[in-house]
């Protein structure tokens, strides 16, 4: 399974929030499988998201394009975000 894994800083999570679910039927349109949703116990306004993906080619397109750009921008991400595309290779034990 991919997955993108994306870290960034938000000047107000209550802002940013609603941006993130709006743009939630275009993720799922480039081939989004849904994810999770982390943050920072330390600092609220620091979240990490890693969604699953159909196809890394899929993630990359949107993580590169205009559009992802631009919503982020308008939900007040204010730091460069870091991404990372993953491929799971193992599954570990508990």
């Amino acid at each position: 399974m991919p997955y993108l894994l994306i870290r960034h800083k938000v000047k107000d999570y209550a802002k940013w929030k609603p941006v993130f679910d709006e743009h939630g039927a275009t993720r799922k349109k480039s081939g989004s499988k849904g994810g999770h949703l982390f943050r920072n116990a330390d600092n609220p306004n620091e979240l990490i998201v890693l969604f699953e993906w159909d196809d890394l080619k899929n993630a990359r397109q949107l993580a590169q394009s205009e559009e992802l750009k631009k919503a982020m921008e308008r939900a007040g991400v204010s730091d460069k975000p870091d991404l990372f595309f993953l491929e799971e290779i193992e599954k570990l034990p508990v």
